[in-house]
């Protein structure tokens, strides 16, 4: 039987490791993450703009015009409630991610930006669910190996294995 490891931590996309003990330039790295996002979200918004003067120039209507601002707001709010939820869930919460609201976090994808910002103001996104799943294995490991080490030798030497009255051997 092959001695296990100690568990290793899982990285975070743009944060790696850091995020276990918060070095690395840690806090540079999120902040300048944050501030990314938001420039992102901007230049997204400056885009819809742009989109969005398109359709008046094509005069196709007001009707096509509101229902494009609708849909990109709608959009754009689950997207960020749902992703916002997910660097935030409690990390028992095991749920599959949902492959019917990928179209929706595409469309809004400024709900996703502004949320990552968000969340990276406290911490990198999806630490939270990632600390308490390293925990845990950390602490499986640690009761494992106090387990083992407390099985270690000859058990007759040490007293444990005496035999039962009434059984014959």
């Amino acid at each position: 039987m092959s001695e296990q490891q100690r568990p290793e931590p899982g990285p975070i996309r743009f944060y790696g490791t850091t995020w276990v003990d918060h070095s690395g330039g840690y806090p540079l790295r999120r902040t300048a993450l944050a501030l990314g996002a938001l420039l992102l979200a901007a230049a997204g918004a400056y885009v819809l703009r742009l989109a969005y003067e398109g359709m008046e120039l094509a005069r196709t209507g007001d009707l096509v015009s509101t229902l494009l601002v609708v849909a990109f707001a709608l959009c754009s709010s689950m997207a960020f409630a749902r992703t916002l939820g997910d660097y935030t869930r409690d990390p028992d919460d095991v749920r599959a991610p949902d492959p019917s609201l990928r179209a929706v976090k595409t469309i809004g994808f400024i709900g996703v930006l502004l949320a990552y910002a968000l969340r990276s103001t406290v911490e990198a996104p999806g630490e939270k669910r990632r600390r308490a799943e390293y925990d845990r294995a950390v602490e499986r490991y640690e009761r494992r190996a106090a387990v083992r080490a407390s099985r270690r030798g000859n058990p007759a030497a040490r007293g444990g294995a005496r035999p039962r009255p009434g059984r014959k051997r």
